[in-house]
């Protein structure tokens, strides 16, 4: 069984990506890692270069911002990533860069992989999700953060990157993935509130081609106000020891209220059901369970 990892990159340091870490976070787990990158306007590509690693093959890219609108162009070279991975490969392991897998994941994702290779019906393996907010204290609980999505899929250039590059489909169908006990942790909120400003000021172009629109936006307050969030709990776990160094060095302080709730009644309602069953009724997914 061979499993290829892939990632695409874009203006890492401009934006405090930790994409070192994301890479780090799957190298144990994967047989050759695919980094497409586009140099952008900092040094993203001596960046990738410094990781030690004889796995890492770079390949360069040139994103074309006329798919801007929707983030389709983070789909756009997700795809481009995915035509050039090797034939031989049987699964292909797809990290965001301000994404880490843990430790603790390692084994069960090998264990999965292996278990579901024979199965054809099976297209992926879905992973579970927390979305850290802020600092490395606090996780979104709410319905607003997507709770799982699939991050292996088979090396079947049939499955593509969907919109802008959360999940795949197969000609715009949703694909069959197995529930897997693996996690990945999300750390693209977690920044001090003049960083994570800075960073919506950059990144807002890929989601959008009005460009009166962008400038009015980035008009707006120089910090990010880390209080406007609708349902937040404490993290009561550890952190994936790649990203040690870097908790380490955080300057930042920021205390949140847990006990607020910003829910509409609907939301609410279905918050409650959520924490009671263990099951999110009626949301968005680009995936059908079916191990």
């Amino acid at each position: 069984m061979k499993i290829t990892g892939l990632t695409i990159i874009r203006n890492a340091i401009i934006n405090d990506y930790p994409i070192v870490e994301a890479i780090s976070s799957i190298l144990p787990v994967v047989d050759e890692m695919l980094v497409s990158v586009d140099p952008g306007e900092d040094n993203t590509l001596d960046l990738i270069r410094s990781i030690n690693s004889p796995k890492i093959r770079i390949m360069l890219s040139s994103w074309d911002m006329s798919l801007r609108k929707d983030g389709r162009v983070l789909a756009a070279e997700t795809n481009k990533a995915l035509d050039e991975v090797s034939a031989d490969t049987d699964w292909i392991f797809y990290i965001q860069a301000d994404e880490v897998v843990p430790d603790s994941s390692h084994a069960e994702i090998l264990k999965a992989a292996n278990k579901y290779l024979p199965d054809k019906k099976v297209d992926g393996l879905l992973f579970k999700y927390l979305h850290f907010y802020g600092t490395y204290d606090y996780i979104g609980d709410s319905r607003k953060w997507y709770n799982c999505e699939t991050r292996i899929i088979r090396n079947d250039k049939s499955i593509r990157s969907h919109l802008d590059a959360q999940g795949f489909r197969r000609e715009g169908a949703k694909i069959n993935v197995a529930a897997i006990d693996a996690f990945v942790y999300h750390y693209g909120w977690v920044k001090s509130p003049e960083n994570m400003k800075a960073k919506q000021n950059n990144v807002c172009r890929y989601w959008s081609d009005d460009d009166a629109a962008v400038a009015q936006f980035q008009k707006a307050s120089a910090i990010f106000d880390f209080n406007e969030f609708d349902s937040i709990k404490k993290f009561k776990g550890s952190h994936p020891m790649v990203m040690q160094k870097r908790i380490a060095e955080k300057n930042w302080n920021i205390e949140l209220d847990t006990t607020k709730k910003k829910l509409s009644a609907k939301d609410k309602l279905m918050y409650y059901i959520e924490k009671i069953t263990g099951k999110r009724l009626f949301a968005f997914r680009n995936h059908t369970v079916i191990r």
